[in-house]
């Protein structure tokens, strides 16, 4: 059994490249990921932000941990939420153990103070999702998580929530209509159009604030000007 939950938590495992590679051309794209974000700021605050994607295994977790820690680079105190209550995966990009986490907060077993986790990562910290739950939607549609989100701007700067896949289930659409601002990951030659402009009409019927899209899984070519640029310094 042990053997077999180490096999599973090394598939989960990802490269924060934002973390052990600042340098690299792909960091640089998440930096500018958040210089755009901030950009989109102008008019309206944002502070919670919601990172999805139309179908499973797109990036969007990936995207969500790599955003939270250049967000987290530049001095800013920053929550990751892993609300992804039917898969959740930041307690092994974090390696972090996620024994109490949103669940047990959103039914008051425990605090937020509580349950929330720091990281090796400077001014990042992490709640975990806690244990899987068999009404993550009801439980994200609740009172309490308003409660979790309002409680959680008043304790940090940024706050980067990860949930489902948009067209797999509604849970997406309930918290893009609670946070400030939506990104939407869209895989490279992976993610189809029609699924991307389903999930975009689903978020705007939810009244999602849909800052962009990031292309994930895109290759950069040796004859890129970015790519001679990033890698003659």
């Amino acid at each position: 059994m042990a053997r077999k939950d180490k096999k599973l938590t090394l598939k989960n495992q990802r490269n924060l490249i934002t973390d052990i590679s600042k340098s690299s051309p792909i960091s640089e794209q998440y930096r500018t990921i958040r210089s755009n974000i901030a950009f989109s700021a102008v008019d309206r605050e944002i502070k919670t932000i919601l990172v999805t994607s139309a179908g499973p295994g797109e990036g969007k977790s990936t995207t969500a941990a790599n955003l939270a820690v250049v967000m987290a680079q530049t001095g800013q105190s920053v929550l990751m939420i892993d609300a992804d209550m039917r898969k959740p995966t930041a307690h092994y990009t974090f390696s972090t153990p996620n024994l109490t986490g949103l669940t047990n907060v959103l039914t008051k077993q425990s605090s937020l103070e509580q349950a929330i986790q720091e990281t090796k990562i400077e001014n990042l910290s992490l709640l975990t999702c806690g244990p899987i739950p068999p009404n993550p939607a009801e439980l994200l549609n609740s009172r309490m998580m308003g409660l979790i989100l309002e409680r959680a701007q008043e304790m940090f700067d940024v706050i980067i929530l990860d949930s489902p896949p948009v067209m797999a289930v509604t849970d997406a659409q309930i918290l893009s209509s609670k946070c400030d601002g939506t990104v939407l990951v869209v895989s490279s030659g992976k993610t189809e159009r029609e699924g991307v402009k389903k999930a975009k009409e689903l978020l705007q019927k939810a009244n999602a604030h849909i800052l962009g899209a990031v292309l994930n899984n895109k290759e950069i070519e040796a004859g890129n000007y970015y790519y001679y640029y990033s890698n003659q310094k």
